[in-house]
């Protein structure tokens, strides 16, 4: 890999040369990289003075080390690592780990049969890694609860248990006193960093150095990049922030396609994907990040898309796999990337006129959810069942219809979000619905996300972005049912919770739902899949 951050193409986007220029003038560089929080306004600026810690966390992260190694080698005979974390917490781990070729679970669900499965897998061998910046995130505590109760069953003592947990939080987070009642090792995370902008404090480093990662060398990799940061020229994340925030404002590309360009880097747009679109979508603003498969894919481009490019090193203008040439490349090492990327998003924040730090609507299905766990789920009728499959919300007949009459009434300049409150897993084949949608949609953008993950993550972009979003909600029947010991709900309950509390915050927007229940799970999705490649 190249020692730094190259941008390909970034200065040819239209719209990018005069925001550039206005950016320099005001002197914006330097000012973000001294922490100013004045740079996106009045309104944004008590949020900013605590959450610029990400533009050098690195330097502070290297306190870490010695604790990671002192770690690693107490809980050597632990060689199953899982990391029970939500959004920022868990999606730059899973990039790292993917990356680097280490195994690490990540435990992001709460789908019965996918958290029954992990804890089955090498329990006596685990050691669960418990992050959580707020230290009250549902799932997180949720899963924490059952491996307990786990460790409980095979007849280890508290003690014994203890060892088994590592936390990582934020300091005075709730989570603080439980990993000391529990016993469990206790890390701390920079408090200065938002979830989504914490790739290199603890949140990323803990989980992926338990899993044999050599994390020094990603903060290396991001001091090597921090000294272009503060520069008007020479610039690259500058310049891929001007290119995301230019053709949004002045070329109408409000939509960006992130594809691997298979050099290096695996993974890495299911984690810029929420950076983008939980910091800039809201006040009917924002970007949308859309995860494809290959540079080739359908939805990969269009009029209102920028296509960007994420490899480790890649020449100008080659695309692996055929397809368009995409308008920007960014290439270099996994950790110059994060830094990268974050500062380019803040600097999209301030172009759009928002505050990249807030996540104002995220709170909003959390509190359907309560709501719904306390009252119970709603009383719904599906309006007809065809197989394997129920249909909520509209008046089709057949999967296929109902299909239909979603993918032909995408908004212009409208997208769809297909939200799968499934096992990422055992249902894995559900996600190749993404590009039988887009095709049949005019190679309109689509959007995939297992749920509750994307609440975490493009959630806030669904209910804080631009209105124009269509919207495709799969649940599952539950088999076997797994309880939250200490909960009045099990975790079948809490998933479809969420998936309802969701339902409501888009149809309380006059948003397009269409809610398919799979009464059967492996029927249901052979079904679904046959019925999209009928719509072409």
């Amino acid at each position: 890999m190249a020692a730094s951050i190259v941008v390909h193409g970034a200065g040819t986007v239209p719209g990018a040369a005069e925001v550039r220029a206005a950016l320099v003038e005001a002197g914006v560089p330097g000012l973000l990289v001294a922490k100013d929080p004045t740079l996106w306004g009045p309104a944004a600026e008590s949020e900013a003075k605590i959450r610029l810690g990400w533009v050098d966390t690195f330097r502070r992260s290297r306190d870490l080390l010695p604790e990671l190694a002192e770690l690693r080698e107490e809980l050597a005979d632990l060689t199953h690592v899982v990391l029970a974390g939500m959004g920022g917490s868990s999606l730059a781990p899973e990039v790292i780990a993917r990356t680097l070729g280490r195994s690490l679970t990540v435990l992001d669900t709460t789908d019965p049969g996918q958290v029954r499965a992990a804890i089955s897998d090498r329990l006596a061998e685990t050691v669960l890694v418990v992050s959580s910046k707020s230290g009250g995130t549902v799932e997180t505590d949720s899963h924490r609860r059952a491996y307990w109760q786990a460790f409980k069953d095979s007849g280890l003592t508290d003690a014994e248990i203890g060892r088994h947990f590592v936390v990582v939080t934020d300091p005075g987070s709730p989570l603080e006193a439980v990993a000391t009642e529990m016993g469990a090792a206790l890390l701390l995370a920079d408090p200065d960093v938002g979830g989504r902008y914490s790739a290199l404090t603890a949140f990323g480093l803990v989980p992926t150095a338990l899993a044999g990662v050599d994390v020094a060398e990603l903060l290396d990799q991001a001091e090597a990049l921090f000294a272009s940061l503060g520069q008007d020229e020479n610039n690259p994340a500058l310049a891929l922030g001007v290119a995301l925030g230019g053709a949004a404002v002045n070329d109408g590309r409000d939509k960006v396609t992130l594809i691997d360009d298979g050099t290096g880097i695996n993974g890495l747009g299911d984690w810029a994907e929420q950076l983008i679109a939980e910091s800039t979508g809201k006040e009917g603003k924002g970007i949308l990040p859309v995860v494809v498969e290959s540079p080739d894919a359908p939805g990969a481009t269009g009029e209102d898309v920028l296509t960007a490019c994420v490899g480790g090193a890649l020449a100008p203008g080659v695309v692996p796999g055929g397809g368009v040439a995409p308008h920007v490349a960014v290439n270099g090492p996994l950790g110059a990337q994060f830094l990268t990327w974050e500062y380019a998003t803040a600097i999209a924040g301030r172009i759009l006129g928002i505050d990249p730090f807030d996540q104002p609507n995220v709170t909003e299905s959390k509190d359907n959810t309560k709501h719904i766990l306390s009252g119970g789920l709603p009383d719904e009728g599906p309006s007809v069942t065809d197989g394997a499959i129920e249909i909520f919300g509209d008046m089709a007949t057949t999967v296929t219809e109902a299909l239909r009459d979603l993918v032909n009434g995408i908004d212009n300049g409208g997208y769809l979000a297909i939200m799968a409150y499934l096992d990422r897993h055992a249902d894995s084949d559900t996600a190749g619905l993404r590009t039988l949608l887009a095709r049949a949609g005019q190679e309109r953008p689509v959007t995939f996300g297992w749920g509750p993950r994307f609440l975490h993550s493009t959630g806030q972009y669904h209910k804080g972005g631009p209105q124009v979003g269509s919207f495709l909600q799969i649940t599952g029947a539950v088999s076997e049912d797994l309880p939250v010991p200490g909960q009045e709900y099990t975790f079948g309950k809490l998933q479809a919770a969420q998936a309802a509390g969701d339902r409501k915050a888009l149809a309380d927007r006059g948003r397009p739902v269409l809610h398919l229940h799979l009464t059967d799970r492996a029927a249901g999705i052979a079904q679904l899949l046959a019925a999209a490649k009928d719509l072409r």
